[in-house]
């Protein structure tokens, strides 16, 4: 991580780019009990071009105590998301999980340590991270190889997969040539 990463030297975002119309559409919101600023500081170690844009504390009303963070804006390598500090109402679950896609095995290694560091390696490239979000971390070749015509093969590789909890790209390969 660079240097001039936000999240490290303490950069504030200006007033105007704060209220900048966003050239993203659709933004994931993430409830959190009360350790949004935590996890969203997490995310922000673990992903390239990544910062915090924005917080917004608690005043006089809300859930939160006066002060504490209510919600953060935040990018992780690029792609912008919302946490909030809701409270304990609502638990995340595998009915939505992020998927990381990579290029390479190192790739897959690196993000699956990080991610889950004190969460749960789940199966199938899944996991689960110490605030209980579900991420998959998926090598681009799985898709690639899914999507073959030959059917026989997309199944060996299918089956491969389905027997592994951090995706191994040479084995969904070897898999897809019979080995």
């Amino acid at each position: 991580m660079s240097a001039t990463n936000p999240a490290q030297t303490g950069t504030a975002q200006s007033r105007s780019e704060r209220t900048a119309p966003r050239t993203q559409k659709i933004t994931t919101f993430l409830w959190f009990d009360n350790n949004a600023e935590e996890a969203v500081n997490f995310y922000v170690s673990i992903f390239k071009n990544s910062r915090v844009l924005a917080t917004t504390r608690y005043g006089e009303i809300g859930p939160g105590p006066k002060g504490t963070v209510m919600t953060i804006a935040f990018q992780l390598d690029g792609q912008e998301f919302t946490a909030l500090n809701g409270g304990p109402q609502f638990k995340f679950t595998e009915a939505v999980s992020l998927v990381v896609h990579c290029n390479t095995q190192e790739e897959v290694d690196y993000f699956w340590e990080k991610l889950s560091e004190g969460g749960e390696k789940v199966e199938c490239g899944w996991l689960k991270d110490k605030f209980g979000l579900a991420w998959q971390i998926t090598p681009d070749v799985l898709l690639e190889l899914l999507e073959q015509s030959d059917e026989q093969k997309s199944q060996r590789v299918m089956k491969a997969m389905m027997q592994m909890k951090k995706l191994d790209i040479k084995g969904l390969k070897l898999a897809a040539e019979g080995q």
